[in-house]
């Protein structure tokens, strides 16, 4: 199993549409993971994918529904990843919110996929890895180049790919 890990497309859809091309294409990536801001821009690629799993950003309109989960735990191949927007608690949080980010350890969770920062990054913490894809907006303000993730389950394989040079900035294995 691959999956395409983007965050903060931020209504850019040009880019979300090429790098959907790039991970199907260049990366056989089948299962899309979107974490948030800007959901509504996952429409224009719904179908290219055999599913597409995402949680709302802080300032979607849906992340105040009680209905709809802001944070999940979901099992890939076996690996338990928590997928949230934001790396820890936030102000737009609900009250009562199950899931605190900055919680979680080993024995709930051994990835944590999220964005919110624009920052693209991959680090270990208490032996769980935290995976960041950055943005993918045309002009950012915290200095980071566009860029997505691609999690190669099989090969246990992490890679952050910058858009604008499709060249790997970050690798990890797991």
């Amino acid at each position: 199993m691959k999956i395409g890990l983007i965050s903060d497309t931020h209504g850019n859809i040009g880019y979300l549409k090429e790098t959907v091309k790039k991970m199907i294409g260049d990366y056989g990536v089948d299962t899309l993971v979107f974490l948030g801001d800007e959901c509504g821009d996952i429409e224009t690629v719904k179908g290219s994918f055999k599913d597409i799993v995402l949680v709302h950003g802080v300032y979607c309109k849906h992340y105040k529904n009680k209905a709809i989960p802001r944070r999940l735990i979901k099992k890939f191949s076996g690996v338990r990843v928590l997928l949230t927007h934001t790396p820890k608690s936030h102000q737009n949080d609900l009250p009562g919110e199950d899931i605190k980010p900055e919680n979680i350890t080993l024995k709930d969770s051994d990835m944590v996929f999220y964005g919110h920062t624009h920052i693209p990054n991959i680090e270990e913490k208490d032996g769980v890895i935290w995976v960041n894809p950055g943005h993918l907006k045309l002009n950012d303000n915290r200095g980071a180049s566009p860029s997505f993730g691609v999690i190669d389950f099989e090969k246990k394989e992490i890679k952050i790919i910058d858009y604008l040079n499709n060249k790997e900035i970050f690798k990890k294995d797991f």
